[in-house]
């Protein structure tokens, strides 16, 4: 019997394929798209949204992000602090200075302020109808939202193209769950 941890690398690997043999023009359309559409909750000036760099063929949420800013938001991105460790979210804007952390991801520069989100945009690999998602694998947003949301009330929202749905996430009692899935082609809530 295959492990949880065998059953989402196996999860993970298909639908990356699935992902990364998407043309580029449509995804850049999904991101688009998703940007366009109000988020679906509300968004008071000063909340701090948490988005991401897209690394490969990931979604971009840029757009999204750009949009949250303009009605806003102040924007944060994750620093990975280390194996084992929750991220630190770090305020950012558009233009700021970047430094490459792990896996050649684009972080805030190191003193640029630690913020704690109000609304964390999350990336993912998949999700299902009931608010799971595998990630990367390393657990990072887990942790994070874990630590977030033992301190005040965080909206986690993923964002992900349409293909990237699959029937049923094996999830175990360590996986944090999303409230919302944004896609190209609806907004999916969980709670």
């Amino acid at each position: 019997m295959d492990t949880i941890t065998d059953q989402k690398s196996t999860l993970r690997a298909s639908v990356l394929a699935l992902r990364d043999a998407m043309p580029p023009a449509e995804r850049q359309a999904a991101a688009e798209a998703i940007a366009a559409r109000a988020l679906p909750v509300e968004l008071t000036p000063g909340m701090v949204v948490s988005g991401f760099m897209p690394m490969k063929t990931e979604i971009n949420p840029l757009p999204l992000l750009r949009k949250l800013a303009e009605q806003g938001a102040t924007l944060a991105l994750p620093c990975i602090a280390g194996r084992g460790k929750p991220l630190i979210m770090r305020a950012w804007k558009s233009g700021d200075a970047f430094k490459e952390g792990q896996w050649g991801i684009r972080e805030p520069l190191p003193d640029a302020p630690e913020v704690s989100p109000d609304i964390v945009i999350v990336p993912l690999a998949c999700f299902d109808r009931a608010g799971h998602r595998i990630g990367y694998g390393a657990g990072y947003y887990d942790m994070t939202l874990a630590a977030l949301r033992a301190k005040k009330k965080v909206v986690a929202i993923g964002v992900a193209f349409a293909a990237q749905e699959i029937p049923r996430v094996p999830a175990t009692e360590r996986d944090e769950r999303l409230d919302f899935v944004l896609t190209e082609k609806e907004i999916i809530a969980f709670r």
